[in-house]
């Protein structure tokens, strides 16, 4: 790769975030995706590349529109806050984007209008109704089965029964060619968990298709031959990584789309990697355009109890963060902290235990030292004295391979290994001043070539290890090579050891770079900011009960003839041409009885499926709608006349008795 700046041969590169939604300001799970794209561009940038690294906001939708009349704006006004919130905490973390798109951009909508139009005309897009469980967060329907406990499978809220009419994609058109696109391309869906969870649980049972339309709500992008339709929010998110660089549907593209696209990397969180694995390459078939090389679907970045979430109260914030402990020791807790597949967790504690361990002691301490013994021993000259040692190739040994496993490591997105590599460097650093002691040296007239030679591959060691950290801390890198009086290099340069000038000059003021802080001074001051809420105890409504009319009494003789026992519902279906009726088969020990009950009011098919029940298994066979039932589920009913079925507290054996 070429490293010359003024070059025009570089490769071109295309990094995206997922444009952030409006909806609010963005806590610091949020900003993380963000700082992590920036640290891959700006690795890219020191590659050689030529990077297009572009971010923004998502602005339409149903969620806007209520937040907008709740707060007594207009949907515009009400977007032109957040997105100015969000692209100034963007900027407060140093991010160093290219772009911002916004999908209120005029030339976004008309985009899409365009897109919406040709997809339709193409036949890809058709006029229907829509039925089912709609997600207003989501701004998605579902149908039951995929339902988790209930709630929406992507944010775990509550779902409302709909019906409207819309414009439908037919997924499953380009289906088969995803599949084979996927499996031809093991690298474009990462990590791999996130592959098979999108070909095992979406594509492989077999794509719907797609709603693409809403008339509930106005605050979209309208279609274009139907006014009264709003373009289905995914449908005009996603086209912003195209119509950012200047994509036009009549074919009269930009240069910079025909320079950059198709994107190297979509970076994006792993709970909206569905739409952007399977609805975004299938529209990008439909436009006959190349797929993203890559879509990385990161973990989320969690506080002690789970997701951040507003509504649990256990959000936090960039600005906030950056306010206790500054811009960079954030960037490289975010960064360092994340796993590449697994969930991080950031709270106060860690963060501070982070900066005194990390920042302010193995990088900020290790600095301080080395320019006060420049200063003191030699007055702040920097000279080879050309006395080696072998300690000293065995620290050369250890940056230069450091170098070459960031770069490694930065090729497989593995930023956080990348971070420990670089942080490798200091820690040999440190390890070879406790090797060498300068201060015993210094005492001895004859080892003055040797001190020199010492306080120089510190310095070199230093530089090496500072430039690489550039992606991720940038200012910390300016400080550091400021006070070593260092010039940036390229990383072809780091593959060197030994190019910081001979007989330069550090400051005589070496600054603290990362002062150590204490956790109980900064839990003060996070109490004093966020006061602790009381949790409001929860009164325990008066239980419901249900009195019925007596029955005669019987003997124990006569209980004593009915048979109890635990059953498992192992496959279950609705009996036909009845509203009331559901068919089980129910495992009982080693036999497996078919029993008909009056739940399908209660119970679906499928909720009942893997179910333990409590069954009189001694019941005479009997003929319900034509269909034999060897026993009795059991069944409790309430005064309204809900009804569950009776299963056992424990999980116990299907087959145990019931006494």
């Amino acid at each position: 790769m070429c490293q010359n700046q003024n070059c025009n041969c570089k490769k071109p590169y295309y990094i995206t975030t997922a444009i952030a939604y409006t909806s609010g300001k963005p806590h610091i799970g949020n900003t993380y995706e963000a700082v992590l794209a920036d640290s891959i561009a700006r690795f890219k940038r020191a590659e050689g590349y030529d990077v297009r690294f572009q971010t923004g906001t998502d602005e339409h939708g149903q969620k806007i529109e209520l937040k907008a009349e709740a707060a007594g704006v207009s949907p515009q006004d009400f977007v032109d806050g957040v997105a100015g919130e969000i692209k100034t905490i963007w900027d407060l973390m140093n991010t160093s984007y290219d772009k911002f798109i916004r999908t209120t951009d005029k030339d976004h909508e008309a985009q899409v209008q365009k897109i919406f139009k040709k997809l339709y005309d193409q036949g890809d897009i058709y006029k229907g109704y829509y039925e089912g469980l709609y997600c207003t967060p989501c701004e998605s329907f579902f149908t039951e089965s995929q339902l988790v406990d209930g709630k929406c499978p992507d944010c775990g809220r509550e779902v409302q029964p709909a019906k409207e009419e819309a414009y439908f994609f037919k997924m499953s058109k380009y289906a088969d060619r995803l599949i084979a696109y996927i499996n031809e391309h093991p690298e474009f869906i990462q990590p791999v968990s996130r592959k098979n969870e999108m070909m095992n649980n979406f594509l492989l049972p077999g794509l719907q298709d797609l709603c693409v339309s809403r008339t509930s709500f106005t605050w979209g992008v309208p279609v274009s031959f139907d006014p009264k339709h709003v373009t289905y929010v995914w449908l005009d998110a996603l086209t912003n990584y195209i119509t950012g660089l200047g994509y036009d549907c009549d074919g009269n593209h930009g240069e910079l789309f025909d320079k950059f696209w198709p994107a190297d990397l979509h970076l994006i969180g792993k709970d909206i990697i569905r739409f952007h694995t399977i609805y975004w390459p299938i529209f990008l078939m439909a436009l006959d355009l190349p797929l993203p090389k890559q879509v990385f679907g990161h973990p989320w970045l969690l506080q002690g109890d789970g997701k951040m979430s507003k509504s649990k109260g256990n959000v936090l914030y960039a600005d906030t963060l950056v306010d206790f402990f500054g811009v960079d020791a954030v960037r490289y807790f975010v960064l360092h902290e994340m796993p590449f597949d697994n969930d991080g967790v950031i709270s106060w504690e860690l963060m501070v235990e982070r900066l005194n361990s990390d920042l302010a002691n193995i990088l900020g301490n290790l600095v301080n030292r080395t320019i006060s013994m420049s200063n003191k021993y030699f007055d702040g000259t920097v000279r080879n004295g050309g006395a080696a040692e072998a300690v000293d190739e065995d620290l050369k040994a250890v940056v230069l391979d450091a170098v070459k496993k960031t770069v490694a490591k930065m090729d497989q997105l593995r930023v956080a290994d990348a971070i420990t590599e670089i942080f490798g460097i200091f820690r040999r650093c440190n390890k070879y001043i406790d090797e060498t002691m300068p201060w015993a040296l210094a005492k001895d007239e004859s080892k003055q070539d040797r001190l020199a030679t010492v306080l120089y591959n510190l310095v070199e060691g230093i530089c090496i290890g500072t430039t690489l950290l550039e992606s991720f801390m940038p200012d910390t890198t300016k400080r550091i090579l400021g006070q070593l009086n260092a010039s940036e290099r390229t990383l072809e340069d780091l593959k060197t050891f030994g190019l910081y000038p001979s007989g330069n000059k550090v400051t005589d003021k070496p600054e603290i770079l990362f002062a150590r802080m204490d956790i109980k001074e900064v839990m003060e001051k996070v109490n004093e900011l966020h006061p602790p809420k009381e949790e409001p105890k929860e009164e325990k409504p008066e239980e419901k009960v249900v009195d019925i009319e007596a029955k005669p009494e019987i003997t124990f003789d006569d209980f004593a003839k009915l048979q109890f026992q635990v059953g498992e519902v192992i496959a279950c279906e609705a009996v036909k041409k009845s509203k009331k009726l559901l068919c089980s088969q129910v495992k009982i020990g080693s036999q497996v009885r078919q029993i008909v009950s009056g739940i399908k009011a209660y119970y679906t098919p499928e909720e009942m499926v893997g179910k333990k029940v409590m069954v009189v298994t001694n019941l005479k066979p009997a003929k319900l709608a034509g269909i034999l039932s060897e026993g009795m589920i059991l069944c409790a009913e309430d005064a309204e006349g809900n009804v569950c079925v009776v299963s056992p507290e424990k999980n116990m054996p299907a087959g145990s008795e019931i006494c």
